[in-house]
């Protein structure tokens, strides 16, 4: 490596033998987080990545107050207008780039192009607001992506087995529905290992 390429590098980040050698280079796959407004999509990132995560956060104005609902998240202060991005490697040979899609409905019609190319999507539910997640279940209903159910569950609230959130949200028998926590990151990873397995029986090819 050179002087120059050298230069480039973090200084403080490590680097993985795939960077080095890139005959060693991981399968890299795309897949989509999804949910409705503040149910933790960008904390689900945030906790996974290895990377600094891209973040499109913006302050909360008085714009929104006719539209979005802070009665479950009163100390909500920003939101995400376009997207949220993240990289884990898995596994030697597997690497997810996890894309956070923005909630509100007025932001939706950037949903196709942030699902392109997906394996799959994690539809994380709030047991507060569980209609909250009907849309986005409704989209890859409708698009055919295997998705699966991950319930954020948030301190102070009551907890539901996974069975009980399927039977609310009628969520067919082969999808997976998991409780977890976006704050911690063993619990997101076997969400997204979950998720990985379920496309794969999905789509095997």
């Amino acid at each position: 490596m050179d002087s120059a390429a050298s230069e480039l590098l973090v200084p403080d980040e490590e680097l993985l033998p795939w960077q080095q050698d890139r005959s060693k280079a991981p399968i890299a796959t795309k897949v989509v987080v999804a949910g409705g407004f503040g149910v933790g999509k960008t904390t689900f990132v945030s906790a996974v990545s290895e990377i600094t995560p891209l973040q499109t956060e913006a302050v909360m104005t008085q714009a929104s107050e006719a539209t979005d609902d802070l009665s479950a998240t009163p100390d909500k202060v920003t939101t995400t207008v376009a997207m949220d991005f993240g990289r884990i490697t898995l596994d030697d040979d597997l690497v997810l780039y996890v894309f956070g899609t923005p909630g509100q409905q007025r932001f939706w019609f950037m949903w196709d192009d942030i699902v392109r190319g997906a394996i799959g999507a994690i539809v994380l539910a709030d047991t507060r607001r569980l209609s909250d997640c009907f849309p986005a279940l409704d989209y890859f209903e409708s698009c055919g992506l295997p998705y699966i159910v991950a319930v954020n569950h948030f301190e102070g609230t009551e907890s539901f087995e996974p069975e009980d959130v399927r039977e609310a949200l009628t969520v067919p028998p082969h999808i997976p529905v998991v409780i977890m926590d976006a704050r911690d990151r063993s619990s997101v990873v076997e969400s997204l290992l979950g998720l990985v397995a379920h496309a794969l029986e999905a789509c095997p090819e």
